[in-house]
């Protein structure tokens, strides 16, 4: 599964150069340093995390869900307590609960199980959303067709792309926010709002063209899950282990001792 590279991805923003702007100096190279090492141990684990491998899974039920002639049924049934007519927030909103509620049955939370969470729920939301419409103005016909929109691979590819960004950048400011304690003093990490927004701004991006490798062979996974039988929670948990033995190995670029 999944042999596709792209090669050598253009970098506007490399790590340490996303580092520099948050203007901590001759720190940034031992800041990145140090929180992709973290981050780095961390997602050499998480591919056996519950929460993601669950949330994972879930993420490519709904639309199947949504192509189905009983939409409401096929959602109650995946664990979404949703009305006889849901919007996209509703959905998006069950599927978070969905979520909660699994966890609290088997015990399995974790804090990157609960940033998966939250990712899904944004990741269908963001590319959800008509684009002359918003949110609140989706109706349940609307929802459908949408959400239905991501058993296609091309769009699932998307879907998988926006929810491991998604994913990424919740994880790396999660370690990020740890480290910068020990190299920023007590005036703060951005010395202006202007270049807080520039971080963001960076961060985004370096996560945006980490998650391009997965999303090259995620629809084709999807694809082919789907024409074999159902896709299950141990094939969610294969997909999910090389999907971040993939992002790891694009995070590290940029990086001391990267490529």
């Amino acid at each position: 599964m999944g042999h596709v590279r792209l090669g050598t991805l253009p970098r506007t923003r490399n790590w340490i150069q996303v580092l520099d702007l948050v203007g901590s100096g001759a720190g940034a190279p031992h800041i990145a340093a140090a929180t992709m090492e973290a981050s780095q141990r961390g997602l050499a684990k998480a591919a056996q995390d519950p929460g993601l491998v669950y949330t994972v899974w879930l993420l490519t039920q709904v639309p199947l869900a949504a192509r189905s002639k009983d939409f409401v049924a096929r959602l109650h049934k995946l664990g979404l307590q949703v009305s006889d007519s849901p919007s996209l927030l509703e959905v998006t909103g069950a599927f978070a609960d969905a979520v909660d509620a699994h966890l609290r049955r088997t015990g399995g939370r974790t804090d990157l199980g609960e940033m998966a969470q939250m990712a899904a729920s944004e990741a269908l939301t963001a590319l959800g959303t008509p684009a002359n419409a918003s949110l609140f103005e989706t109706t349940t016909p609307t929802a459908q067709q949408t959400i239905g929109s991501f058993t296609t691979a091309r769009r699932f590819s998307a879907l998988a792309a926006e929810f491991f960004t998604r994913l990424t950048r919740k994880y790396l400011t999660y370690f990020l926010s740890r480290e910068l304690s020990n190299y920023v003093g007590v005036d703060g990490r951005f010395p202006n709002v202007d270049r807080h927004a520039e971080f963001n701004s960076a961060l985004d991006l370096h996560c945006r063209q980490a998650s391009l490798i997965i999303e090259e062979f995620s629809g084709g996974w999807f694809s082919k899950g789907n024409f074999k039988g159902p896709i299950t929670q141990k094939n969610a948990a294969g997909y999910v282990h090389v999907a971040l033995k993939k992002l790891r190995a694009e995070l590290a670029k940029g990086t001391p001792g990267g490529e």
